[in-house]
């Protein structure tokens, strides 16, 4: 990729990333916002819909997988355009068949289609936001994530009012599809081509081979980040997926008031990635994910033994604010060695995605059994495990964190 740019044009670029990191935020927030309405039109159990989900785990693990390769032949941007067309048709699919339709299998399908959008989308934007950081020589990368987390709540408000005007699902979707497809081509203009896309240039290093690079996934550091990562999107993960069923289930709720829970939790979330390159400067990488764990595992407690639905909204803010470091945080101690830093970015980044996407899928399995609020101590225990092994991703060649 060529990186002689001008200031305008790295401001355009950084800009644009934004924005790009806010869509699929606001397309995921859309279908969960939808989850009770769905469910109750196809007439699903709790386990049903947990098999329906995971659909949704299965495009995207598969979108995962080959977006490396899309990315090395086509560049970031042209996999960007892509996955942001292909998840927006699979909106559009699982809206039909959760509403006009009311097919399982259509909405299984189609959220397949739609986390394949976004699976190969995400490491697109997440390719890019690297390229920009390093051309803009500034911390950036915990800032998209915050522009995700933003994407996430305007997502949920507009879910909450679709639901308070009592508009359809298919509608409110396609009118999701439209705005992301649209935003989305104009904004994809302003990235440079080939960002990501694996050419002859030469380099003041030798690239790793392939060998060496299926070699990082044993490396104890790297392991050990990667199942920090995995404890907490899968805190992350739960919220997206669950939390709105977990409050009309749990504290019979109304789906609006469950909306609005799971924006409070987004809120939550962006707040603290909003502040996260402030406190990380302050107190160091050890400290703040131990602190952002803790956050999250009393918050997961007041959310399951809370006696109603206003104290357990307490508890939805303090597991947003502990869930919204470890992602970001995980995937930056993966990039402290230049040297590799693809590999281990990528291998803890799966670590994370699959925790992201297999484990509610899970949740909801194991709901069926024993009831959503309980099911969460599943998340508790895995928080917990992050919490213990957050020095780990103390920075290379430094004695504190």
């Amino acid at each position: 990729m060529n990186h002689s740019l001008n200031s305008r044009q790295i401001y355009l670029w950084r800009i644009a990333i934004y924005f790009i990191f806010a869509l699929p935020g606001f397309a995921l927030a859309s279908w969960v916002s939808r989850t009770p309405t769905i469910r109750d039109a196809l007439g699903a159990t709790t386990g049903q819909m947990g098999w329906i989900i995971f659909g949704l785990a299965v495009g995207s693990i598969i979108g995962l997988l080959i977006a490396s390769h899309l990315i090395a032949h086509k560049g970031a941007r042209f996999v960007i355009v892509v996955g942001l067309i292909v998840s927006s048709v699979g909106l559009v699919i699982v809206g039909i068949g959760g509403s006009w339709l009311t097919n399982s299998t259509i909405v299984f399908l189609g959220l397949a289609v739609f986390g394949f959008g976004n699976g190969i989308w995400d490491v697109a934007m997440n390719v890019e936001g690297t390229a920009v950081e390093r051309a803009a020589q500034k911390s950036l990368l915990t800032g998209f994530h915050a522009a995700f987390s933003v994407g996430t709540l305007l997502g949920a408000m507009a879910g909450s009012a679709a639901i308070k005007f009592d508009m359809s699902v298919p509608v409110h979707l396609g009118v999701v599809m439209a705005v992301i497809m649209m935003s989305g081509i104009y904004l994809c203009r302003l990235l440079p081509a080939g960002t990501g896309k694996e050419t002859r240039n030469h380099t003041s290093e030798p690239p790793m081979s392939a060998r060496e690079r299926m070699a990082v996934w044993k490396e104890r550091r790297t392991v050990l980040i990667g199942i920090i990562v995995l404890g907490m999107a899968f805190a992350e993960g739960s919220a997206n997926d669950w939390l709105p069923l977990v409050m009309v289930d749990g504290y019979k709720a109304t789906p609006a008031m469950g909306s609005f829970a799971f924006g409070l939790f987004v809120g939550a979330m962006t707040v603290g990635r909003a502040a996260g390159g402030i406190l990380l400067d302050r107190f160091g990488r050890v400290i703040v994910l131990r602190a952002s764990a803790l956050f999250a595992i009393i918050g997961i407690l007041i959310v399951i033994l809370g006696p109603s639905y206003g104290v357990a909204t307490v508890g939805i803010v303090l597991w947003g604010l502990g869930a919204a470091f470890g992602f970001p945080v995980g995937l930056s101690a993966a990039g402290d060695d230049p040297r590799g830093v693809a590999a281990r970015v990528g291998a803890v980044s799966t670590a994370g995605y699959l925790a992201f996407l297999v484990g509610p899928p899970l949740l909801g399995i194991i709901g069926e059994s024993v009831g959503l609020l309980r099911a969460l101590i599943v998340v508790l225990v895995a928080v917990t495990v992050a919490c213990f092994l957050s020095q780990a991703a103390k920075p290379i060649g430094k004695e504190n964190n």
